[in-house]
């Protein structure tokens, strides 16, 4: 998984490239914030980032509320990692839209154990989102039979989009993952049996 690490301390950032690829992640550097903004909307925008409170370009809650404000079914989980303490400080990066606040220095267990709680909201989304996609499928097609639905009343042929008339089983397959299997049904069964009854009489009497 791709981590973005925006920190416009040079030793800091390489201390966290090495901290994050030594857990087996791939970091994507950046020690300014517009930049970092840029890559979190971007279409290969990673999951998970670290950025840093102070940073040229644009500070990390103003990242945060631009990223949130873009709106994203699998939102990035975004982390801010800044010297500002203080419960005013904290409810401000929360507020901006950040999901974990961590205040330098930080011990390095605390910041991969972190680091993998955000990873598991990440995945969560995306099977949230993945779940999301399947139902908007699911009721397109329950849409596709809904209203009218034109039947050659002779030959039982269905009219379609196109006004092409084709095939009950042609037509359910088309529009549903439905598949339309043959077999009869009681009350024509009994008509069949019936029917051949009758004609079978019938022969008796003509031979």
């Amino acid at each position: 998984m791709d981590i973005l690490i925006a920190e416009d301390d040079a030793t800091l950032s390489r201390t966290l490239t090495d901290l994050v690829g030594a857990w087996g992640f791939r970091p994507i550097v950046t020690s300014n914030g517009a930049e970092a903004a840029r890559i979190l909307v971007g279409p290969e925008a990673p999951p998970l980032a670290i950025l840093d409170w102070h940073m040229p370009g644009m500070e990390g809650p103003e990242v945060c509320r631009l990223v949130r404000g873009r709106g994203s079914a699998t939102p990035p989980f975004l982390m801010i990692l800044t010297a500002r303490s203080g419960h005013e400080n904290l409810m401000a990066g929360f507020a901006a839209g950040a999901d974990d606040y961590i205040v330098k220095p930080f011990d390095e267990r605390e910041l991969r154990a972190r680091i993998h709680v955000g990873v598991r909201m990440v995945e969560l989304r995306q099977a949230l989102a993945e779940r999301v996609r399947d139902l908007e499928k699911a009721l397109a097609k329950v849409r596709t039979l809904q209203g009218l639905l034109p039947v050659c009343a002779w030959c039982r042929k269905v009219r379609s989009d196109q006004d092409y008339w084709e095939s009950f089983e042609a037509y359910v397959s088309d529009h549903t993952d439905a598949t339309v299997t043959h077999g009869i049904c009681p009350d024509c069964r009994e008509r069949m049996e019936a029917e051949a009854k009758l004609a079978a009489e019938k022969a008796a009497r003509e031979a």
